[in-house]
């Protein structure tokens, strides 16, 4: 009979057989016997009986095969939660690191200067897969954004204002303006590998147009284009064209940053003229990734950096308000933008 590769056997096999090769035993069948009977070889039976003996039933039980987990790892458990919490909570730069992100190499040189242990770098790549880091496109943030700031808005003013606009039936709207150019080329287009496409940009002028836009997490967006500057009165128009349509009291939350027109005294001294129907919040400095009506933002020039780039000012507020009134038309769109990790707080 041929013999059979107990390393082969799934752990439940191989018990099976050790319990049949200990039964026999037991009927004082002698070992070379039990070898032909069961098929395994003289050592697999010999071990068996051994662990019998010594151990009893539970004895003959198999052990998961491999290493040990942890086994031939350089780092202790320790260590290891040592990097995680780091990796997690700072950038290499402020480690005075020479590196602007968390590649391998940067992880490995942390490793080194920590606790002196130099790591193939595929070695760190397989501890950043074990602790479930995966390489991934970083958030922009700005160096004047305050984090406290950001915390404050997130535990405390914005819920407060979503309090408010509960008790007082208001409507809140989150609003930006953006630019419009006919020269932004966006996305990406197939080519070749190693033959990167041209996009070939518009002859002539350079056209440019303004847009104020809000957004609901109900899936409303309201939006005014601006061929000329934005100033405090097209603000001012857009708020007025917003109290309208909205019927109620609208609570606007707008990023302030340095743009002037949102704190003019003009546009101060109008909303105070009419703080039963608007009122004006604002983000932390530095933080459009708090608004989710840069996700709207997004959206339009993604969509427009698709289409064959236009030549004309009249053409380029055309695909602009063709754009936004789909959004108009489809809210699910719009209310998809607060599924956004960073802004999922204000849907």
């Amino acid at each position: 009979m041929e013999k059979e590769n107990a390393r082969k056997q799934t752990l439940e096999q191989l018990h099976e057989r050790r319990k049949q090769v200990v039964r026999l035993h037991k009927k004082a069948i002698k070992i070379m016997q039990i070898v032909a009977m069961t098929g395994l070889s003289y050592p697999a039976v010999r071990a068996t009986i051994d662990l019998y003996v010594a151990g009893g039933w539970s004895a003959i039980r198999p052990t998961s095969r491999g290493r040990i987990r942890g086994d031939g790892r350089c780092l202790s458990e320790i260590q290891e939660d040592t990097i995680r919490r780091t990796i997690i909570d700072k950038r290499p730069e402020q480690l005075k690191m020479d590196f602007f992100l968390w590649s391998r190499a940067a992880v490995g040189q942390l490793i080194e200067q920590e606790y002196g242990i130099k790591l193939h770098i595929r070695s760190v790549g397989k501890y950043l897969a074990r602790w479930g880091f995966t390489p991934q496109k970083p958030i922009k943030r700005a160096y004047e954004q305050s984090p406290a700031a950001v915390q404050a808005w997130l535990e405390g003013e914005y819920p407060g204002i979503e309090r408010r606009a509960r008790e007082e039936g208001a409507e809140i709207h989150w609003g930006d303006e953006t630019a419009l150019v006919n020269t932004d080329v966006r996305g990406r287009s197939f080519a070749p590998a190693g033959k990167t496409p041209v996009a070939m940009t518009v002859g002539g002028s350079r056209e440019k147009l303004s847009m104020i836009a809000s957004v609901t997490n109900q899936g409303k967006t309201r939006w005014m284009i601006i061929d000329d500057a934005f100033d405090a009165e097209k603000l001012i128009e857009f708020l007025a064209a917003l109290i309208k349509d909205a019927g109620k009291k609208v609570f606007l939350i707008l990023i302030l940053d340095n743009l002037r027109v949102h704190h003019s005294k003009i546009v101060k001294a109008w909303v105070a003229e009419r703080k039963d129907q608007i009122e004006l919040f604002y983000l932390p400095s530095y933080s459009p990734q708090l608004n989710p009506e840069e996700r709207l933002n997004a959206d339009l020039k993604q969509e427009m950096g698709k289409l064959v780039p236009v030549r004309t000012k009249a053409k380029l507020r055309d695909a602009a308000s063709a754009h936004m009134m789909m959004l108009e038309q489809n809210p699910e769109r719009v209310m998809s933008y607060f599924q956004d990790r960073r802004v999922k707080y204000a849907a």
